[in-house]
């Protein structure tokens, strides 16, 4: 399968006006460039019924919260989706992936709760994901405030975000809780510092690099974590039975494609029904590019129809 012509088109512009490198850079002048480019590739205004920023206790803190109900959400106990963005740990926020709520929101139907949980490197490794793990449980505890159904909570992200929302999944199963009926995994990292045909074939050129891999892995790890820590790398975990049921999407051209089909298999062995979705003309990202890409579009419909379902709506 060829790369998709309007990817294609894409990147070739990005080659002719180069932006830095992640690696080149600061962290926080990274994040700046992840808030440029995605002002350049999501649509803006987006309809969504309402939009409330919260904040909630942490392990170590606030943490902010921006809760979106749907156009047609209205004043019920809805289904509610926690959103986990990408960005490897480092860059991202709630900012960065507001029209990706926003649409999932409106196609889900659910309140969707995106989590703009602490960063490295300021704060390591396991700092994300006891934010997160701590957002699904305080959600759960307060859903009746929320307009929120505790029992059809899902968790989403891309990226690190899907990494996060793997994680979160197995550390609810470990702790006894909170009841999590669906996972939705876009292009998710699951094994740190990856050995893969796809990590090698696509190292350069295609959006993400192996480069940017190690350095967002060189900002969020310290040099004692182990690598198959199932906290970072939720192929490792040992025992998978019993986590909720899953939607992996992967991209063709992608460098963790190969690891985000390898949990899915992981989790279909195990007796988890997980469906995998390979999107074979794409890249690392293309779910943040709606408003460029219809193949985007198309991919997001799909992941919002397979949660629907899920929630038995």
């Amino acid at each position: 399968m060829a790369l998709d012509a309007i990817v294609k088109g894409l990147m070739d512009q990005m080659a002719a006006n180069p932006m830095p490198k992640l690696w080149e850079v600061p962290p926080v002048q990274g994040r700046e460039l992840y808030r440029t480019m995605a002002s350049m590739l999501e649509p803006t205004g987006l309809a969504i019924g309402k939009i409330e920023n919260i904040t909630m206790p942490g392990p170590a803190g606030d943490i902010k919260l921006r809760v979106y109900s749907p156009v047609a959400g209205g004043g019920a106990a809805l289904p509610c989706v926690v959103y986990f963005h990408g960005g490897g740990w480092v860059i991202g926020d709630l900012d960065t992936h507001d029209a990706l709520c926003r649409t999932l929101a409106n196609e889900t139907g659910a309140r969707l709760v995106s989590v703009d949980y602490r960063l490295a490197p300021e704060h390591k490794f396991p700092a994300a994901s006891d934010d997160c793990y701590a957002a699904v449980k305080w959600i759960e505890q307060n859903a009746a405030k929320l307009g929120i159904d505790p029992n059809r909570v899902a968790v989403a992200g891309d990226s690190a975000g899907g990494n996060l929302s793997a994680v979160v999944c197995l550390m609810a199963k470990q702790k006894g809780g909170p009841r999590i009926v669906f996972q939705l995994l876009i292009y998710p990292v699951t094994q740190a510092r990856a050995k893969t045909d796809s990590m090698t074939a696509f190292a350069e050129g295609y959006f993400l690099e192996k480069r940017t891999m190690d350095w967002f892995f060189d900002q969020y790890l310290t040099p004692e974590t182990d690598l198959n820590d199932w906290r970072v790398s939720p192929l490792a975990a040992p025992d998978v039975a019993g986590l909720p049921r899953a939607y992996v999407v992967t991209a063709g051209f992608d460098p963790l494609k190969d690891e985000g089909k390898a949990y899915a298999d992981k989790l279909n062995r195990a007796g988890v029904a997980a469906v995998y979705v390979d999107y074979p003309g794409m890249v690392h990202g293309f779910f943040n590019m709606s408003a460029v890409l219809p193949t985007a579009r198309e991919a997001i419909a799909d992941a919002a129809k397979a949660m629907r379902q899920a929630f038995g709506s």
